[in-house]
């Protein structure tokens, strides 16, 4: 039988596994700092030396960890940086945040006609996506704009930040989550594609309206199994001629991958937003015969509508949930938008402000983007720690707590433990890059205690931690 057959075969073998190596660990205390046997069993089956890891676990009522491993260690966490972000966000800016979206114009339309410009001024939503700018375009239909002689006036002003490389941080620049901030942010900057084998090609639907772009389907299809690289077979490419844009997608693409969405951002922002405007004021039955730019509002624009986001509390879920760096990026420059733009220098000083406010001294700390994507990021898993103790005394703590992943259930830990005595007892933030892994957040025992828990991995073979961190929530649930 193949994999396919018996989904559920891997998981049980691995858990039987981990069981075999938690059961080992039983009989050795944690206490003093040292690591429960099972886990240390785990870090020798994956090749991972203890002087690679930091653990911390403290029960939220107590005084004093339970276990502390090189705590005190400033390493690299990848996403679970996000929980500083998403909590220094829920507690500065509170929970029903929301950022507003505006059009407005330099003159009034007469009879449906709009001589002068259209501007959309964005103000960092980290959740503006298509059916949401679809509705803010519907505004300008209902109270009476059809045609536009003037230019898209796109004004991006609320964040003041350098315009970053997509690939320099994996040689990936059309994958969604290497996508830069942007103060008018629109679908992620994101094309979403449907991939369909069908009897003896690959069918290339695109599902989002791009006015102007040409799509060149060139992929191939292959037999055998479908593998969890498959992504890295299809290969886009974004070309100039003399026909405009044109984004070609080869490769190879298998039979058995059955229907499965690709999203890509092969587009700069500026075009992103002038081909899908042009591509959505089209269908709603307007025309516009401008240009598309980058400026700023001028003082006298008058505001014609207007679109809100989500609550700060429901980005914070989909943030965590899914690890999103892009919206973490963007909630990282929410916080340094005091006194004109924003910028990553005023969101560091005052995230690490507000830290000594609550007392929470972290010298180690290195944030660069607030989204753990990033080489330089660093930080302890005491000071990690702190900050879940801290977090589970303040009145967001359930805003926090609900928007990590519960074991077993959702988000990225949906298929984690899934039959063991864990699942659904613990909302863990994980996080993975090349050389780390790491995992942090509440946990409750089989008798009701809560702990929280942080586990970083820094090693070249970090990604063969993770029985290592299931032997740990497993080793939770029974003390």
């Amino acid at each position: 039988m193949t994999r396919s057959n018996h989904p559920n075969r891997p998981e049980k073998w691995r858990l039987a596994l981990l069981q075999f190596v938690f059961c080992l660990g039983l009989a050795s205390s944690a206490h003093s700092g040292g690591l429960p046997s099972g886990v240390v069993a785990a870090l020798r089956a994956a090749q991972i030396p203890e002087s690679a890891v930091a653990v911390i676990v403290q029960p939220v009522d107590a005084k004093a960890p339970l276990i502390a491993h090189n705590a005190q260690q400033a390493m690299n966490p990848a996403s679970v940086m996000k929980l500083l972000t998403t909590y220094a966000a829920l507690d500065l800016l509170g929970p029903a945040y929301t950022w507003k979206t505006g059009a407005l114009v330099d003159r009034p339309p007469t009879s449906g006609i709009l001589e002068g410009n259209l501007y959309l001024r964005g103000s960092g939503d980290p959740k503006l996506l298509i059916e949401h700018f679809w509705t803010l375009l519907r505004q300008l239909r209902v109270r009476g704009i059809r045609q536009i002689n003037g230019d898209l006036i796109v004004d991006r002003s609320a964040f003041s930040v350098t315009t970053i490389d997509p690939g320099a941080f994996d040689d990936k620049p059309m994958r969604p989550y290497n996508v830069g901030p942007d103060a008018l942010l629109i679908n992620f900057q994101t094309l979403r594609f449907t991939l369909q084998p069908d009897a003896q090609q690959v069918v290339l639907l695109p599902e989002t309206p791009s006015d102007g772009l040409h799509i060149d389907n060139k992929l191939q299809l292959t037999g055998g199994a479908c593998g969890g690289n498959w992504k890295d077979l299809v290969v886009p490419r974004l070309l100039a001629d003399n026909k405009g844009l044109r984004l070609e997608i080869s490769g190879s693409y298998a039979s058995q991958c059955g229907e499965r969405s690709l999203n890509l951002a092969p587009l700069t922002a500026d075009v992103q937003v002038a081909t899908l405007f042009r591509a959505l004021w089209k269908e709603l039955g307007g025309s516009f015969s401008g240009q598309v730019r980058t400026g700023t509002t001028p003082n006298n624009a008058r505001l014609v509508a207007v679109l809100e986001s989500p609550a700060l509390a429901e980005i914070v879920r989909d943030t965590n949930k899914f690890s999103n760096n892009v919206m973490a990026r963007q909630l990282f420059l929410a916080l340094g938008n005091e006194g004109g733009s924003a910028t990553p220098e005023k969101a560091r000083a005052h995230i690490k402000q507000w830290l000594l406010e609550r007392g929470l001294n972290m010298p180690e700390l290195e944030i660069e983007n607030g989204s753990g994507l990033s080489r330089r990021e660093r930080i302890s898993a005491n000071s990690l720690n702190r900050l879940l103790l801290d977090a589970w005394n303040n009145p967001v703590m359930p805003e926090l707590v609900a928007s990590l992943p519960i074991v077993g259930s959702d988000g990225t830990m949906k298929k984690r433990l899934r039959t063991s005595e864990i699942s659904g007892r613990a909302h863990i933030k994980t996080g993975s890059l090349d050389s780390v892994k790491s995992a942090a957040g509440y946990a409750i025992n089989t008798q009701g205690r809560r702990f929280a828990i942080t586990f970083l991995i820094n090693h070249q073979r970090a990604q063969a931690g993770q029985a290592a961190i299931d032997a740990l929530l497993l080793w939770i649930a029974q003390q």
